[in-house]
């Protein structure tokens, strides 16, 4: 088996739109909902903060990435060399797990149909049942 080039964050449940949320999203939820402690609000602060200014926002190069017509279902993966990216994660994964909230680590060698990229990461239209070309 190839070793894993992408690597994703995200929860155990689907969304109400199918996909399986990633970490930022989900920790976005919570602090938009108001369920984080004053401690866990300061740090998601300066997690996206820090992620702001670290890693390229796919949306601000292309705005259609995430469009649901377009690319149904595109989601974001670190590639596995953004080490420095992936590092910082488990600070999210804490937070998320303190309010219960399953999440898992996936890597593929082959997530779906490459929509954007850059240095850190792919975004992907997963590619459908029986239509994959790797794991």
């Amino acid at each position: 088996m190839s070793e894993a080039l992408y690597v994703r964050f995200q929860g155990a449940t689907r969304s109400p739109r199918g996909h399986f949320p990633g970490i930022f999203a989900l920790a976005n939820g919570l602090a938009r909902e108001g369920k984080l402690s004053d401690e866990q609000y300061r740090f998601w602060r300066a997690g996206n903060d820090w992620y702001d200014a670290h890693y390229p926002n796919p949306s601000h190069t292309d705005p259609t990435v995430y469009d649901s017509s377009r690319n149904p279902g595109a989601v974001a993966w670190f590639k596995a060399t953004a080490v420095h990216l992936i590092e910082r994660v488990d600070g999210y994964l804490q937070l998320l797990a303190a309010h219960e909230v399953a999440c898992e680590r996936v890597e593929s060698t082959d997530p779906g149909r490459i929509v954007y990229e850059d240095e850190v990461q792919v975004v992907v239209v997963p590619w459908e049942k029986g239509c994959r070309s790797g794991s």
